[in-house]
């Protein structure tokens, strides 16, 4: 169980390695930015508490 909560911190956090370049880039105003970095960590925590169930 240990193990497979280390690969998806591990995968989300490859899958934001990825992400992160373009999504900085096109997210030049602060507002936006912060707006798509809310949704983001909402996608985020919806997906760990389906993990965690």
């Amino acid at each position: 169980m240990v193990m497979q909560e280390i690969m998806s911190a591990i995968f989300l956090l490859a899958v934001l390695f990825l992400i992160l370049p373009s999504f900085l880039n096109t997210n030049n105003k602060l507002k936006l930015l912060i707006q798509n970095i809310s949704i983001w960590a909402i996608i985020v925590l919806i997906i760990v508490v389906i993990i965690n169930l």
